[in-house]
């Protein structure tokens, strides 16, 4: 490539204008048009001559989303989550990354996003239940432009749930699915299908997909048994674009058409469509989306890692997309290298780019100690005169199995005949740690240190409340432990009746038994 036409892209680490958690979520603005007696929402993100990356498991993760707005992509959608697994997420705000993360239970990040593609990412999810859909709507729906359900994706994780292409045999389900989000939520909502057997079915089914008031319908021209090296059916899509007024957009062009920009628009001519999704194609190479034409893959797999490396991308999700790229090239002595990274800064070192990610991680690293410190200084600081305070961690090696402050703690209040203790635990956005206080007898207490899980803190708040009061914790060095012995009271308890239970069956076992053999005596006596 020329100096002249090198690629200029946004994957380095810079300041961003506005932290994430300073910018407000937008909520686009929209007006409304009746059609056939519906109301429609017609939203800012529009479907019409556009060029968008399709969803692509695996694939669309935040890295190759901001690389195909790099090169120019206007719409980016995230590969497809599942909807059981993101209602259960919370959503924080990541201030070291300048991201909103959604979270799952085991601290998995399951959808990260930022500031630079709120305005055009589509959150794709699977669902079979609208509810549920709305839901996960919900959650996602300020910091993205739109959201789109999956009804055309053959694979099995998909369709045994009855999501993806399983939707296609049940239209009243997607019916309700699309509806009930259209009314739920303010932000565009689309549906990516597949082609049905019958173009009579086809054509039938997105009307009624329209009538729900979707923005645009995505349309996979294949069916859900054909695979990416049948001919897609440009004359199927062009069916559907003359039979619905709502944008159609055009996927499945990759292995016929598009193989660099120009293509693009004959696919979307060849289809008669509004815009047109690229999938594999991009995925090969995210500079398809470049007007100047492809660039060198070894300049855009860079740049894929200066985004991975920013964004703390997993090292095997980075790694997989690599491979894509790299295809026919893995063979080659990097490609047995990239295989072979077990890590980011490893895959950083096979492309040559080692001190970006020192320097990178550096400053990260850097931030996040600077947030810190701040929080904490800012935690010192809290105008939290009424509440007890030490330094206290809670170490279980230093009690009893099974026996803990809080239980001792308990066990006072009961005595002194207050009522039981208090736990109000928060959790800390920027390194995720947790810190508990705790009130008694209406005195709060804590400790000025964060532990690493909810329990962790709430011991802790109990043991600085048990030695204000000059109470015993329950540590092993503190001599005879009460609440042991009332343990082993109540287990010989347990074991006494347990006993007694037992003597009582066998002797009521001995009464039947004694019962049935007089009975049978007596019955041998009847004359016949």
């Amino acid at each position: 490539m020329r100096s002249g036409s090198r690629c200029r892209l946004g994957g380095r680490l810079r300041p961003c204008s506005a932290r994430a958690s300073e910018v407000p979520p937008a909520r686009l603005s929209s007006a409304e048009h009746t059609t056939e007696g519906m109301t429609v929402n017609t939203p800012a993100l529009g479907f019409r001559s556009k060029k968008i990356l399709a969803p692509m498991v695996r694939v669309g993760t935040l890295p190759m989303r901001l690389l195909a707005l790099d090169f120019g992509a206007d719409i980016v959608y995230c590969e497809e989550l599942i909807d059981i697994k993101m209602v259960q997420c919370k959503r924080v705000v990541n201030e070291v990354l300048e991201t909103v993360d959604f979270v799952a239970p085991n601290e998995r990040v399951v959808f990260r996003t930022c500031v630079r593609e709120r305005d055009c990412v589509v959150f794709q999810m699977g669902s079979a239940d609208a509810e549920r859909a709305l839901a996960v709507a919900k959650l996602v729906e300020n910091d993205v432009a739109g959201i789109d359900i999956n009804m055309g994706c053959p694979k099995e994780y998909s369709t045994k749930g009855g999501m993806g292409a399983a939707l296609l045999s049940d239209p009243d389900k997607i019916e309700c699915i699309l509806s009930t989000l259209v009314k739920g939520i303010c932000k565009p909502v689309t549906c990516k299908i597949r082609i049905l057997p019958s173009l009579e079915d086809t054509i039938s089914l997105v009307k009624r997909i329209e009538k729900t008031g979707v923005a645009a319908i995505a349309v996979h021209g294949r069916k859900k048994e054909e695979r990416p090296q049948h001919p897609v059916h440009c004359e199927v899509i062009k069916a559907i674009c003359e039979a619905v007024s709502v944008p159609v957009i055009a996927n499945g062009g990759s292995h016929d058409f598009i193989k660099e920009f120009t293509d693009i628009e004959t696919f979307q001519q060849a289809a008669g469509a509004s815009s047109v999704m690229i999938a594999r194609a991009a995925m090969w190479n995210p500079s398809i989306f470049r007007r100047k034409g492809l660039c060198p893959l070894r300049e855009v797999m860079q740049e894929y890692i200066k985004y991975a490396v920013r964004y703390d991308n997993h090292y095997t999700n980075t790694k997989y997309c690599l491979c894509q790229m790299l295809r026919e090239q893995l063979e080659t002595t990097e490609g047995k290298k990239l295989h072979a990274a077990q890590s980011t800064q490893e895959i950083c070192e096979v492309f040559e780019m080692g001190s970006f990610y020192e320097e990178t991680t550096a400053i990260l690293e850097a931030k996040k100690a600077s947030l810190k410190a701040k929080t904490q200084e800012e935690d010192e600081q809290m105008e939290d005169t009424d509440v007890i305070k030490m330094a206290i961690r809670f170490d279980k090696r230093e009690y009893p199995p099974q026996i803990t402050p809080k239980m001792y703690l308990l066990e006072w209040c009961r005595k002194a005949k207050h009522p039981q203790p208090v736990y109000e635990t928060v959790q800390r956005p920027l390194d995720k740690l947790f810190c508990s206080v705790v009130t008694v007898a209406e005195q709060k207490y804590r400790s000025t240190l964060w532990d690493k899980s909810k329990k962790l803190a709430e011991q802790a708040a109990a043991i600085v409340c048990l030695r204000t009061l000059g109470l015993p914790e329950g540590k092993l060095n503190e001599g005879e432990n009460h609440l042991i012995n009332k343990r082993k009271r109540e287990n010989q308890e347990f074991l006494n009746n347990k006993e007694h239970e037992d003597d009582l069956l066998v002797e009521a076992s001995h009464k039947r038994a004694h019962f049935t053999e007089g009975a049978s005596d007596s019955s041998s006596e009847v004359p016949r």
